[in-house]
């Protein structure tokens, strides 16, 4: 028990470390190349604290564990909203940009909608409820549609063509480096988040056994809550650094790249069953995917206090019932 305890401790001080850096080289990268910090929270950040949820469900995907693979993709979205954003909104009001509301979640909640569609073939007639390695190519395809547009409106800003869309309000004030060391703490950031990840998760397994929690928990609770913790750590650090359009862009574009590309990759490699309960977990993610949308858009388009402690009363509700049940 004491070994475990002391990895994940090792793991979160990764996690920390690696945070902050890869928030100062993507914000000093961001003004160096004329990019928005919203643009590189859509982007480098998003898919960059993704990297830990990648890596579990390959791994657990080869291993044939696709229990935990499910629960490591939901239980992520849903700590992403009702966990992340929440303690984030907790530290400081959170300003929703526009092109946020009027894209980013609205894409995520299809993405919601398309994947939660896709996992509950029991209600069209078929046996067993799972994503197969179909449903897993549908998922690639749209979020290749997803990487161009991303992709196309970014070169497009550093024309000007956005600049209003992207920019809310004065610009603000970032560490200025270099190119080179720029780059280089973005890369040791995010090796660093995917490296404490892993060993967070590592860890926290080892504990949750000598504990007697099942995989099936294991999976949605701590493993989905470890590989979030990036996601965590980037969101707060960079509010903290006044940067929240770059906190809620990591949050967002992460469950965005969880749902298209952790999850079709995954079920690429091995069709994921729907566990016991599933169904359930499927439409929490919904849930809280539609509450973020309509909270964006609410109080001047910014997610408030009391805004935040509703979700997060959702979130550990719903795990504590997920938990005991």
């Amino acid at each position: 028990m004491l070994s475990d305890l002391l990895i994940t401790t090792a793991g979160l001080t990764l996690l920390v470390v690696g945070g902050d850096s890869m928030v100062r080289g993507a914000s000093s990268l961001a003004a160096r190349l004329g990019v928005s910090p919203l643009a590189i929270g859509l982007t480098v950040v998003a898919f960059g604290t993704s990297a830990p949820e990648l890596f579990v469900n390959v791994t657990a995907a080869i291993q044939g564990n696709t229990g935990l693979s499910f629960g490591n993709i939901f239980g992520s979205n849903m700590a992403n909203i009702g966990l992340i954003i929440a303690l984030t909104a907790l530290v400081g009001p959170l300003p929703i940009n526009n092109v946020v509301i009027s894209r980013e979640v609205p894409m995520m909640l299809l993405a919601t909608l398309v994947a939660a569609t896709l996992g509950v073939d029991a209600l069209l007639g078929d046996s067993i409820s799972s994503f197969d390695r179909g449903d897993g190519i549908v998922l690639l395809l749209i979020f290749s549609v997803f990487a161009y547009y991303t992709l196309r409106d970014l070169v497009r800003q550093r024309g000007g063509e956005f600049e209003d869309e992207f920019s809310a309000g004065p610009a603000p004030r970032v560490p200025e480096h270099g190119h080179a060391t720029s780059i280089a703490l973005t890369a040791a950031g995010l090796a660093l988040l995917a490296a404490g990840g892993a060993v967070t998760v590592h860890g926290a397994e080892g504990v949750a056994r000598e504990l007697g929690v099942s995989e099936a928990i294991i999976g949605l609770t701590l493993v989905a809550v470890g590989t979030s913790l990036p996601e965590l750590v980037a969101s707060i650090i960079a509010s903290m650094r006044g940067h929240p359009d770059m906190a809620v862009g990591n949050v967002v574009g992460s469950n965005i790249f969880n749902l298209l590309i952790v999850l079709g990759t995954t079920a690429t490699i091995r069709p994921i069953p729907v566990p016991p309960g599933g169904a359930i977990d499927l439409l929490i993610v919904i849930l809280l995917s539609t509450l973020l949308w309509l909270t964006s858009m609410s109080q001047g388009r910014t997610i408030i206090r009391a805004e935040a402690t509703m979700l997060l009363i959702l979130y550990f509700g719903y795990m504590g019932v997920r938990t005991l049940a």
